[in-house]
C-alpha cells in the first residue's frame, strides 16, 4: 500500500506473505525492466525538419541563432509615441498629433519620430526610431491623418524589447527534450529549421493464434477476433512509434519464421502476443527459444509470461529457422536502425542488426499491462526520451479487491478525481482477469500492489499509473 505521509509503497499490517511456484525463478517486475533497458540502444540521430519532428526527441540543445524577438516591436493595434509629448492628455483633454507613417507587421520602414509626431502602427511592427510608448487604439479616437489621444501611456508601454524571449546563443531546449507543438514553435523561433534527433522507433506488432480472425468477419465456433494486434499498435503509436501491424499468424512455426524473417532490417522492434507459456501450441515460443531468446516467469499479475531478446543480423546468411544467438547479444551496437535523414532502412546488401524482440502473453489484459510495464519504457529509451515512464498518482480505493500474493498485480481501475484526492475502482467487476478485453476499455490507470499483499481494503492508498 502506499502512505500518505511519504508516497511509498508498503504492506499492509494485515497482508499474508505467500510463496509461489515460481518464487525461485520468476523475476520482480523492477528488475527485469532494467534487464530490458540495459540490453536496448538508443537509435542513431537523424537530422529532420520542423515538420517531421513531432514527438521526437532532441539529441542536441537548441540555442537561438538571433535575439528573440530580433527587434523592439508592438504588442497592441494603436500609435507609436514620444511619451513626452502626451503627460497632459486625459479623456477630457485629449491631445490631437499629426500621424507621420502606417507601420504594419511586417514591414521594413523605419521612419523617425520626432517630437509632436505619432505613428500607426501593428501588432508584431517595429517600433520606429523615436518612439518610446504604444498607445493602444482603445485610447484614441483612432484617427488616420491626425489621431486624438485620450490617455498618457506608460513607460515603454506595450514595447516588446528585443531579446526579451531568448537572447542570442540562450539554450531554448535541452536534449532530451521529446519535441511537443509548443517546443517546436521554440524550435523556429529560435531560426532553426531543422533538428537533430532520435528516429521514431520502426516497430511490427504480430498477433498468433489458430483462433484469431480479422474483427468484422464471421466466426465459427472457437474463432475470436483478433484484437491484440489493434491494442498494441495502437500503444505503440501513442508512445511514439512508426508502427507496422501485421495481424494475426497461424499457430505454425513456419509460417511465424517467414514473417519474422521478413522484418529483419526493416524495423527495429517486433513485438508479439501469444504463444509463450509451456502449451502444446506455443508457437512463438518453439521459433524463438532456440535462437536464444529469453522466456520465463515474471512476478506479476496479470502477465507472468515473458519474451525477450534480439534476432539475427540480416546479411549474416542466417534466418530464424538456422540462426543462433544469445539474448541481448550485441544489444549495445547502436547500429540498430541505421537509416537516412528520411528514415529509410540501411542500403540493400549491408548487416542490419537484428530487431529487437518482446514477446507477450495471449490474452488481452496481459498484453496490454506487459506493454505497459515493458515495452512502452523501452521504446521510448529507444529512441532517447529523457522520460520514459506513465504519471503516477496516489489513489484511494473505493472499492477492494484480491491480489494473488507473490506477485505485483496490475489492477485496471476506473479514476474518479473528487476534490483533493483520486477515487479508483476496478474497472470490471471481474477484476484483472487478463481475459478482460472489453472491461479494459473503461479502464483509466492501472493501480499497483505489492508482491506481499493479498487483500486491497476500501481506504487503502495505492500507486497508480495512468494510461490515458
Amino acid at each position: 500500500m502506499v502512505g500518505p505521509e511519504d508516497g511509498q509503497a508498503r504492506p499492509r499490517d494485515h497482508a499474508r506473505h505467500g510463496g509461489h511456484a515460481d518464487a525461485a525463478s520468476a523475476r520482480p517486475v523492477a528488475e527485469h525492466l532494467d534487464w530490458i533497458l540495459a540490453q536496448l540502444p538508443i537509435l542513431e540521430p537523424v537530422r529532420v525538419p520542423l515538420d517531421h519532428a513531432l514527438g521526437l526527441a532532441l539529441t542536441e540543445p537548441v540555442t537561438s541563432a538571433t535575439d528573440t524577438p530580433p527587434f523592439d516591436n508592438s504588442a497592441m493595434d494603436g500609435y507609436a509615441v514620444r511619451r513626452a509629448d502626451l503627460l497632459a492628455a486625459g479623456p477630457g483633454s485629449p491631445i490631437v498629433l499629426p500621424v507621420v507613417a502606417d507601420l504594419a507587421a511586417g514591414t521594413a520602414q523605419n521612419p523617425r519620430i520626432d517630437a509632436g509626431q505619432v505613428a500607426r502602427i501593428m501588432t508584431g511592427a517595429p517600433i520606429p526610431d523615436g518612439a518610446d510608448a504604444v498607445v493602444p487604439i482603445e485610447d484614441t479616437d483612432r484617427g488616420i491623418d491626425r489621431v486624438g489621444i485620450l490617455r498618457a501611456p506608460e513607460p515603454a508601454a506595450h514595447i516588446r524589447r528585443a531579446g526579451s524571449d531568448a537572447a542570442a546563443g540562450d539554450t531554448v531546449l535541452r536534449a532530451g527534450t521529446t519535441l511537443w507543438p509548443t517546443r517546436i514553435a521554440a524550435a523556429a523561433s529560435a531560426g532553426r529549421a531543422e533538428l537533430l534527433v532520435h528516429p521514431a522507433p520502426r516497430v511490427a506488432v504480430i498477433s498468433t493464434g489458430d483462433e484469431l480472425i480479422v474483427p468484422g468477419t464471421p466466426a465459427r465456433r472457437g474463432q475470436i477476433p483478433d484484437s491484440n494486434s489493434y491494442l498494441l499498435a495502437a500503444a505503440v503509436a501513442q508512445a511514439g512509434g512508426v508502427v507496422h501491424r501485421i495481424g494475426a499468424v497461424r499457430d505454425n512455426e513456419e509460417s511465424l519464421r517467414t514473417v519474422l524473417d521478413s522484418l529483419i532490417g526493416t524495423v527495429d522492434a517486433i513485438i508479439l502476443s501469444g504463444g509463450v507459456s509451456v502449451g502444446a501450441y506455443d508457437v512463438v515460443k518453439a521459433v524463438l527459444a532456440p535462437l536464444g531468446i529469453w522466456f520465463g516467469p515474471v512476478r506479476m499479475q496479470p502477465g507472468k509470461p515473458q519474451g525477450f531478446g534480439r534476432l539475427p543480423a540480416a546479411g549474416t546468411g542466417s534466418s530464424t529457422g538456422t540462426a543462433s544467438t544469445n539474448a541481448g547479444a550485441g544489444a549495445n551496437d547502436s547500429r540498430i536502425g541505421n537509416r537516412s535523414a528520411t528514415g529509410d532502412t540501411v542500403a540493400a546488401g549491408s548487416e542490419a542488426p537484428g530487431p529487437i524482440v518482446f514477446a507477450l502473453p495471449g490474452n488481452p489484459v496481459s498484453a496490454f499491462v506487459s506493454f505497459e510495464a515493458f515495452v512502452r519504457p523501452a521504446l521510448l529509451f529507444m529512441g532517447g526520451h529523457g522520460t520514459i515512464t506513465r504519471p503516477m498518482v496516489t489513489g484511494t480505493v473505493a472499492r477492494g479487491w484480491s491480489s494473488p500474493a507473490g506477485r505485483q498485480q496490475y489492477m485496471p481501475v476506473v479514476c474518479e478525481r473528487r476534490g483533493h484526492e483520486t477515487l479508483v475502482w476496478p474497472a470490471t467487476s471481474g477484476g484483472s482477469g487478463s481475459h478482460l478485453v472489453a472491461g479494459l476499455g473503461q479502464a483509466e490507470g492501472l493501480a499497483i500492489v505489492t508482491e506481499d499483499c493479498d487483500t486491497v481494503a476500501e481506504g487503502d492508498l495505492l500507486p497508480v499509473m495512468l494510461v490515458i
